[in-house]
């Protein structure tokens, strides 16, 4: 028998919100040894952020701080402790839609549109609020829910064009019981007053307001949380690549060919990798029922005061063909740490209609960034090396900076997993994937570990790790991986560690109810 070189009780693989909730966890508790491993140097996973060599900081996507949960808030208070580490900011979101900029959410202000849009709009609303009195029937598909819930106005203006740009597949072939608190259903009632009163509705939604980091973008969290952990117990870049896992003698094999073997594993990364590193042809196969979109993120950094029609926005949508991207998020608004300070000296690459500039001399700020999402699957390619000029195109056609803008940096990263997509074949791959893996001692958990985009924010992907050694050490119900419907039906699930237990304060009064799934 060959020994392997090191043994812990639990073993987690990703140094991201999921595996860094698990090893706040253990470390919390002190009742099991464990480990954790990250391919990379630096912790975040797909909550990172890269900077670019002019100083513009950018994160893997539009990532804010909103909670569902006291335990992440405690967690991430304790890494960043002081008032001014973080900026708290009120949601100003809009969608682009015919030149006009539509307050978020798109289906609650169709006031804001042209006449002939909002007649549109409202008679599918209208007919949809018949259809919902007298059917009997379920939506079988994201499509059909839009359909039932905005009609086919609203579905054909933004929900259809918009939801493909976002998951890069058609809302036919996605399931809708993953929607939840994501997707605002608008009340008929409301709409019709606000048109004939040509008014705007409210802030709507977890997000209306959050929080961001003052410094390091969203990956200065993780690595503050990081550094709350014993060094001794991470084992980060090179040292800390996983090669192969072998569920049968319960052992991992790193890039350098040492060994760890473990009691428990809570696996961070995306199940077909996973399925792969385990060379399982049974769970191979079935991760080819799960679907995937590819996210580029696109960034470019500016010279000047940004323009007042951006003025203090957040993030922004896209549903129309001309531009690439589905949402942009004004960067710099969410720190002025997230690019150069106006002093720093930088030279103009280029206008953003691509004409020269005639000194390519340093000079001194301000700056302001932009932050683009654009997503790539086999129903939705795109031209890569084209993808930086296409989105100051498309930039220029929604208005978000003019042709004589100066930019000074941009930047491009590719994420091959961006979006765990909810398509209507998951869950059945799911509920036979996760417990075979959990019957060999895996826990595969995260945003593409567990595969739900539903729980896959940063508050959620925390607490699947620290729910997983609950559920390790002590049996405890994984409420949020089990139960996404309930942790998300309330703005702040409280959650309290009594003797090492997760206690969930709701919890006991839906027990045996047998409606836990429902939204309440």
């Amino acid at each position: 028998m060959t020994y392997p070189d090191t043994y812990v009780d639990v073993l987690v693989i990703g140094a991201g919100p999921t595996g860094l909730g698990a090893a706040k966890r253990l470390n919390q508790l002190g009742e099991a040894s464990w480990l954790l491993l990250d391919s990379s140097e630096t912790p975040g996973g797909l909550a990172s952020t890269d900077i670019t060599r002019e100083g513009f900081l950018y994160d893997v996507g539009g990532h804010v701080i909103f909670s569902h949960y006291k335990y992440f808030d405690d967690c991430l208070n304790e890494a960043l402790p002081r008032e001014d580490d973080w900026y708290t900011h009120q949601r100003i979101s809009y969608v682009r839609c015919k030149n006009l900029w539509v307050p978020y959410p798109f289906q609650n202000n169709i006031s804001m549109l042209p006449k002939d849009d909002q007649v549109s709009c409202m008679n599918g609303m209208i007919d949809a609020a018949l259809e919902a009195r007298v059917s009997n029937k379920k939506p079988q598909n994201f499509d059909e829910w839009i359909v039932r819930m905005m009609g086919e106005g609203i579905a054909d203006l933004f929900m259809r064009p918009y939801n493909f740009k976002v998951w890069a597949v058609p809302t036919t072939k996605m399931q809708c019981e993953w929607l939840g608190e994501r997707v605002a259903a608008p009340d008929l009632k409301t709409v019709t007053k606000n048109v004939i009163l040509q008014k705007t509705a409210g802030n709507w939604g977890p997000n209306a307001t959050f929080r961001f980091p003052a410094h390091g973008g969203t990956g200065g969290i993780w690595i503050a949380v990081a550094d709350t952990l014993p060094k001794g117990n991470l084992r980060l870049g090179a040292k800390g690549t996983v090669e192969r896992v072998d569920a049968e003698s319960k052992t991992v094999t790193l890039k350098d060919g040492k060994t760890i073997g473990y009691g428990r594993l809570v696996s961070t990364m995306a199940v077909d990798s996973l399925a792969e590193k385990m060379g399982d042809k049974e769970l191979v196969s079935l991760t080819k029922a799960l679907f995937y979109s590819t996210t580029h993120v696109v960034g470019i950094g500016l010279r000047g005061v940004r323009p007042k029609n951006i003025g203090d926005k957040c993030w922004l949508y896209f549903p129309e063909d001309d531009c690439p991207f589905y949402r942009a998020t004004i960067f710099s608004n969410y720190s002025p740490n997230n690019q150069p300070q106006a002093s720093v000296k930088l030279p103009t690459i280029r206008r953003a209609d691509g004409t020269e500039q005639n000194s390519h001399e340093p000079e001194e700020g301000p700056y302001w960034s932009l932050m683009m999402e654009i997503s790539e699957s086999s129903m939705k390619p795109i031209n890569e090396e084209r993808i930086i000029e296409d989105t100051i195109k498309g930039c220029i056609n929604t208005s978000l900076i003019s042709g004589d803008a100066e930019i000074v940096s941009t930047y491009h990263r590719r994420f091959d997993h961006g979006y765990p997509t909810p398509t209507l074949e998951r869950d059945d791959a799911l509920k036979q994937l996760l417990p075979k893996l959990q019957a060999k001692g895996i826990y595969s958990r995260g945003r593409f570990g567990s595969w739900k985009y539903e729980v896959g924010n940063q508050d959620h992907s925390f607490m699947l790790g620290v729910e997983a050694v609950d559920n390790i050490l002590h049996g405890a119900t994984e409420l949020t991986l089990n139960y996404p419907d309930f942790v998300n039906s309330r703005a702040n699930v409280e959650r309290s560690l009594v003797e090492g237990k997760a206690v969930l304060s709701t919890f006991s009064a839906h027990q045996g109810a047998g409606k836990l799934g429902e939204r309440a």
